[in-house]
């Protein structure tokens, strides 16, 4: 499912046309996000013209859209937290905004349940975790309370997943 800009909703069955081959390419850059239309071509049994369309199609629906994926650890982020906010006097939607201006933050999400917002936030040390809580989200009015959980150990982590297709 995909929310556009105006948040409504479009189901992966609200696509036409979304047949074997399309998911067959779906499954195929997944496995390799840079293989050649070429390869593809090749693996799945049609043309490469067809594949090249097919994948037009899809990312002109929104459904498909190829992205570098980077590790964490590897990248000098020592530190992956998930934190719970609570909010009062302003509208948590206004907040949530302010939040993903942050570059320190890489995941925005509004909540029901005890939280309001849980954002997910890399950072490189204690140091540097420290400035953006004291400093950055400190700044930001009507936060009326964080819940930092930090990730001890990631056991599953998923960046490609999407629903069954």
């Amino acid at each position: 499912m995909r929310v556009t800009a105006d948040h409504s909703r479009i189901t992966l069955d609200g696509l036409p046309g979304l047949d074997e081959l399309d998911k067959k390419i779906v499954m195929l850059l997944r496995e390799d996000g840079r293989m050649s239309v070429q390869e593809m071509a090749s693996r799945s049994g049609a043309t490469p013209a067809t594949i090249r369309s097919r994948m037009t199609k899809m990312e002109d629906a929104g459904m498909l859209r190829v992205v570098a994926v980077t590790d964490f650890a590897a990248a000098g982020f020592e530190l992956l937290l998930a934190i719970g906010i609570v909010v009062d006097s302003r509208p948590a939607r206004d907040i949530a905004n302010e939040l993903v201006q942050l570059d320190d933050v890489f995941s925005v999400t509004l909540t029901t349940g005890e939280y309001d917002i849980e954002i997910l936030v890399a950072a490189r040390n204690f140091s540097d975790l420290s400035v953006f809580l004291q400093e950055k989200v400190a700044a930001i009015p009507g936060i009326a309370r964080l819940s930092p959980g930090m990730a001890m150990d990631v056991l599953k982590y998923q960046s490609e997943w999407t629903p069954e297709l």
